[in-house]
């Protein structure tokens, strides 16, 4: 798409400020390391409100009549037992969503926001979740919806739900992965010191984050290096001289901080970048195979089935068809 995607947060007076600035954060993380590809905004029924805590939020842009298309539209929870329908705020967001303006967006819920995409009528045969307060209330708004418990988030077509405030954060990070790849929101992730949790048919640690929960520069310098760079020639010696010290210390110092040998980080690293353009493009096997580093398409099945249960063919293009 053409410009960067505005991201509409949708707030309503009492909002939990969690479930706006986790997301929020990520977001403009995001943009930072791809400039041009997020636009934040901040609308509401009134340019000024209070939020859960008292802080005022005030010069927030009146609802759009037609958000751009593409655009995500985040609905964020509010304090209180349930969303209620008669308040005069959430009236006019309700006809807002009635309308049709977001068809044309994806929408993501935060908490108490998927009550709200309940009533504006927006889950009607979907899977969807919320914060475990209020999954009877999202049962009862919208009886034709699947609400799941227990989940971080669901995703079904173009409508993302997640559970209570920190969710949201794995829900945007997720988002932030199927638009601008797994190491985007990876980095993303490690920014803010958080663990990337992925959807259920992906494995439950990305590759790209995996042997880095620890505190040794000289190991992280050389996992920065090679994340930066996969395909380069990585044998022991060039990635001892990264960490500045010897090839036989740098595997020991490896194998007590990451739990791994340098060329095993090596070879996972060109699995991750592999399996992200196989899922998000087109190019033949060998080809990925090249650019990830290895040596040919039959070495990286080798590797491939070290991580990923699935071949590649399985895979292949399964984001641009999800998109």
């Amino acid at each position: 798409m053409d410009g960067p995607r505005d991201v509409l947060f949708v707030l309503l007076p009492s909002v939990v400020l969690l479930d706006v600035a986790g997301p929020a954060d990520a977001f403009r993380n995001a943009e930072t390391q791809r400039p041009g590809s997020y636009r934040l905004r901040f609308v509401g029924a009134r340019p000024r409100l209070n939020s859960a805590v008292g802080l005022g939020l005030c010069d927030l842009e009146p609802l759009p009549s037609q958000p751009a298309a593409g655009s995500i539209v985040v609905l964020t929870g509010t304090t209180g037992k349930r969303i209620d329908p008669d308040d005069p705020d959430i009236q006019c967001v309700l006809q807002w969503l009635r309308s049709g303006a977001v068809a044309g967006s994806l929408l993501m819920c935060v908490c108490a926001g998927s009550v709200l995409a309940a009533h504006g009528g927006l889950l009607e045969g979907r899977a969807c979740t919320t914060h475990h307060d209020f999954l009877e209330e999202l049962r009862q708004v919208e009886p034709r919806a699947r609400v799941l418990d227990n989940r971080i988030f669901v995703e079904d077509g173009t409508v993302f739900t997640s559970a209570g405030v920190t969710a949201g954060l794995d829900l945007a990070l997720h988002l932030i992965g199927r638009q601008l790849g797994a190491r985007v929101a990876a980095d993303v992730a490690r920014d803010l010191v958080v663990y990337l949790r992925r959807a259920g048919s992906d494995p439950a640690l990305s590759p790209w984050v995996m042997h880095r929960n620890h505190l040794h520069p000289a190991v992280h310098r050389v996992q920065d290096a090679v994340a930066r760079d996969p395909a380069a020639r990585w044998g022991a010696r060039e990635l001892s001289a990264v960490a500045c010290t010897s090839a036989r210390n740098l595997a020991r110092l490896f194998a007590e901080h990451a739990g791994c040998s340098p060329l095993d980080y090596v070879q996972l690293i060109r699995f991750a970048l592999a399996r992200q353009m196989v899922t998000q493009g087109r190019l033949d096997l060998e080809r990925v195979a090249l650019r990830a580093g290895f040596r040919s398409a039959q070495h990286l099945r080798r590797v491939w089935s070290r991580w990923e249960a699935r071949p590649p063919s399985a895979l292949r293009g399964r984001d641009l068809r999800a998109a």
